[in-house]
């Protein structure tokens, strides 16, 4: 099921690229590379065909390395669908970047590790700290559509209040929003449960991206127990989330025992059932293919309040990106 949004084609499902290139939070190595493209090739044949990535993914000497791999890719990429592949980037606000030009310099650097941009979001709103800022680089971003160097523009991490405003401001020069990312899933509904995001992109003609909709891999249910928790930042946060969430890991795990599904599959399908389109990362082939199998149906609107009431009944919710906007 692919849609159209403002010229880009937008399947039900897409892939988050954010560990292909972080060492420090997911434990990149370059010698990976190669089962990456595995994935991104098995992806595509299945019809999850938008990639979504960063500039500022990659750490130290690999800045930029998760746009290089997805521009690698997609050359040598011969199977079906590849007309359908969708390549979205987004552009940090960094506080070197203070102009409109800074931003398509920033968008052109981003074509060139490409080779193309589809689809280039604003990665974060300044509204919180440096608001004059993120209107300079918004109308470089407007820029760059108007200059035809890419599809179409999005945002991530806004909430509803500035959504309205940027809106607005885009409205002025014609230039439509194609897609708003934020952070939602069992475990963080606060973008639409408290900011009512859904409803206002789809008044304003928006597709909702969900990001980290197994929450790191918590709703996984991979990580059940303390001595199997990842290393690092993430075992951290797991530590303090998993076994508050133990009632609503319960509810996932009996209704992927009642469909024969797994728990992933049940997590990225709730996302689909309430009309945004998840973008779970992947590593490899068997994270990947768990993924692809979470779309092409639906849970019933029983499962879902079933799911809706366990994941109310939470006390720890999983921690909002400190750049969510209002």
């Amino acid at each position: 099921m692919v849609s159209s949004t403002k010229g880009l084609m937008l399947p039900q499902m897409g892939c988050g690229t954010w560990a292909w290139g972080n060492r420090l939070l997911w434990g990149y190595d370059q010698s990976m590379d190669a089962q990456l493209q595995q994935v991104f090739d098995l992806c595509v044949a299945n019809g999850v065909t938008l990639f979504d990535t960063g500039d500022s993914y990659g750490t130290g000497k690999l800045n930029g390395q998760s746009e290089k791999l997805l521009g690698k890719f997609e050359r040598e990429y011969q199977g079906i669908n590849k007309e359908q592949i969708c390549l979205a980037t987004k552009l940090a606000a960094y506080p070197w970047r203070l102009t409109p030009k800074s931003m398509v310099k920033a968008g052109l650097a981003s074509i060139q590790r490409m080779g193309r941009v589809d689809l280039a979001q604003m990665h974060w709103s300044t509204a919180n700290y440096f608001p004059w800022q993120e209107w300079q680089l918004l109308d470089g971003l407007a820029d760059l559509y108007e200059q035809g160097l890419i599809k179409g523009v999005g945002l991530s991490n806004y909430g509803t209040k500035r959504l309205r405003q940027v809106h607005q401001k885009f409205s002025d020069r014609h230039i439509p929003i194609a897609t708003l990312q934020v952070q939602y899933s069992l475990l963080s509904t606060y973008p639409v449960t408290e900011l009512n995001l859904k409803e206002t992109c789809d008044e304003l003609g928006i597709k909702l991206i969900a990001y980290s909709p197994l929450c790191l891999g918590i709703l996984s249910g991979k990580y059940n127990e303390p001595s199997n928790y990842p290393k690092g930042l993430r075992g951290l946060l797991f530590k303090r989330l998993v076994p508050e969430a133990k009632p609503l890991l319960d509810c996932v795990k009996a209704i992927a025992l009642s469909r024969n599904k797994t728990m992933a599959q049940v997590a990225i399908n709730w996302c689909i059932a309430k009309g945004a389109m998840p973008i779970p990362g992947a590593k490899n082939i068997q994270q990947a293919q768990d993924n692809i199998a979470a779309k092409n149906w639906l849970l019933d609107a029983g499962e879902i309040a079933e799911l809706d009431c366990a994941g109310a009944g939470i006390n720890q919710s999983m921690v909002q990106n400190i750049f969510q906007s209002k």
